[in-house]
């Protein structure tokens, strides 16, 4: 496997549909008024749709069962991704939101895309607003840990809200989460462009840029567009620096003129969105408030521990959690981990169980393997215990979400890769963070038989096919943690309760 040749044809791919079933001011200020409707709504106890095929006494019995599970969930919990992104996670916390008071993002950028449907089987495709948006009961938090971009923002505000999706009152951006400007994006590209051969395979969405501002201090935050007095200062030594550093990004004064009265509006707009997060969210605590925090991309993205460099430039593992939204690590309970039944992965970087064959293609079209961001169509492979075990002992999760299971259902083999070995079959006892050694290795595969059978409609554990359940229970096994939610479709009703 050859490092500099990972990388994705550029040629765009059209691929099937996949069939389913189916006021201004302060936070200090509304603080107290804001948890006082949080307390005035009432809990609801409904979980997901059940399949209507079903005896209505095991329909209300699997009800029961569900509801129970998500319930006994802890106060603060966590849907992080196991791989490389695009496991499904948004799906998760769209179905767990309704039992969950707030909703919060901790990390990333409008990068982390996530698809999913209404109880009408309407799509929408999310980026920087948590997933907990279609319930009108859920607050939506966006920490201090993202990285925001206000026009991209506000689009997709305007988006749900033509779709009858209220935003109002409903989202909380960190005053301490900072700007990614249009020409951090426009940097994103120039810097891959520089890398060549080795180039990242970033979203170009400027993520990267806008996290390098942060670390080397002269990044904006959200609190600065309530000092429009230094703001022009502060966006002319970020864009200066961006035109000493590309000789091919053009910065002039009209440049700076246009940006500021243009964020001048923005300001404006963005006035009653803005909060201090870290108060909201520890008095949301103190109060007993339920949190569901949405992890953006993947732990074998994260910065420290992912395949360095083809990694994001934040943290989507559960240190994350804390320092994107300033809770203590003692708040933290159930984490759940969101894991494809196979591999995925875009844009550069090693991928050691990727499929270059037909199964490859066939995994892309059935699962529709293409970014919601970008489109791009992603690499595809075997389900890689190796990393997954890796993945769990950083997160500690309490608990798996298998999705996409029913993408496997027409192959009549399905394999594992269940180990690494170097050159001269020696073991290699971790997941290594040196790419050479990554490179070299050979995958070990345990191979199982498939079950050549529809599962979309099936809602019941017991009712999956025998060779489904051995897959599901082995990967138990293998990693340790045990699969309590299983996805057969994109539907918020696809979803089976182990």
């Amino acid at each position: 496997m050859n490092i500099t040749s990972l990388r994705l044809d550029t040629n765009p791919i059209t691929a099937p549909r996949r069939a389913f079933n189916g006021a201004g001011g302060s936070c200090l200020n509304t603080l107290p008024r804001r948890i006082a409707v949080l307390n005035h709504h009432q809990w609801r106890k409904s979980g997901p749709i059940s399949c209507s095929a079903s005896p209505p006494v095991a329909v209300e019995e699997q009800t029961s069962n569900n509801s129970s599970r998500i319930e006994a969930l802890s106060q603060v919990s966590g849907v992080l991704g196991c791989q490389w992104g695009d496991e499904g996670k948004g799906k998760l916390v769209d179905i767990l939101a309704k039992h969950f008071d707030v909703v919060a993002r901790c990390q990333g950028g409008a990068n982390a895309g996530h698809t999913i449907y209404n109880s009408e089987g309407k799509k929408f495709a999310l980026h920087l607003v948590p997933s907990g948006i279609l319930n009108e009961e859920t607050m939506c938090v966006v920490g201090n840990g993202v990285v925001v971009h206000l026009p991209g923002f506000f689009k997709e505000i305007d988006g749900l809200e033509s779709n009858g999706i209220s935003c109002k009152g409903r989202i909380l951006v960190s005053d301490r989460a900072h700007l990614l400007f249009d020409f951090h994006q426009e940097v994103d590209g120039l810097r891959e462009a520089e890398l060549a051969k080795s180039f990242i395979g970033t979203t170009k969405r400027g993520i990267g840029p806008c996290y390098s501002s942060k670390v080397i201090r002269n990044g904006i935050r959200v609190s600065d567009l309530r000092r429009m007095d230094t703001f022009p200062q502060k966006l002319d030594l970020l864009l200066s620096d961006a035109a000493s550093r590309f000789k091919d990004f053009k910065y002039t004064p009209d440049m700076l003129r246009e940006e500021v009265e243009r964020y001048k509006k923005f300001a404006e707009r963005l006035e009653p969105f803005i909060c201090d997060t870290v108060h909201f969210m520890n008095e949301s605590i103190s109060q007993k408030k339920k949190i569901l925090v949405e992890g953006g991309q993947a732990t074998m993205l994260d910065i420290d521990f992912g395949t360095y460099p083809f990694v994001t430039s934040s943290s989507p593992s559960a240190g994350g959690i804390c320092t994107g939204l300033g809770i203590a690590p003692r708040a933290l309970g159930d984490i759940i981990g969101v894991v494809k039944a196979y591999t995925t992965r875009v844009g550069s970087g090693p991928f050691p169980t990727e499929l270059l064959d037909k199964a490859g293609d066939l995994l892309r079209f059935s699962g529709q393997e293409f970014g919601t961001t970008t489109g791009r169509p992603r690499r595809c492979g075997w389900l890689d215990i190796v990393a997954l075990k890796y993945v769990c002992q950083i997160n500690g999760f309490s608990s798996l979400n298998l999705t996409k299971l029913d993408v496997l259902s027409d192959l009549p083999e399905i394999q594992l890769g269940v180990s690494y070995k170097n050159p001269d079959n020696t073991p290699i006892n971790s997941f290594p963070a040196d790419l050479y050694v990554l490179e070299q290795s050979k995958v070990e595969y345990e191979t199982m038989p498939g079950w050549q059978t529809d599962i979309s409609s099936i809602r019941n554990y017991s009712d999956l096919p025998k060779t489904a359940r051995q897959y599901v229970e082995r990967i138990e096994e293998l990693v340790g943690v045990p699969i309590h939610y299983i996805g057969v479709g994109p539907g918020r009703d696809a979803l089976i309760y182990k």
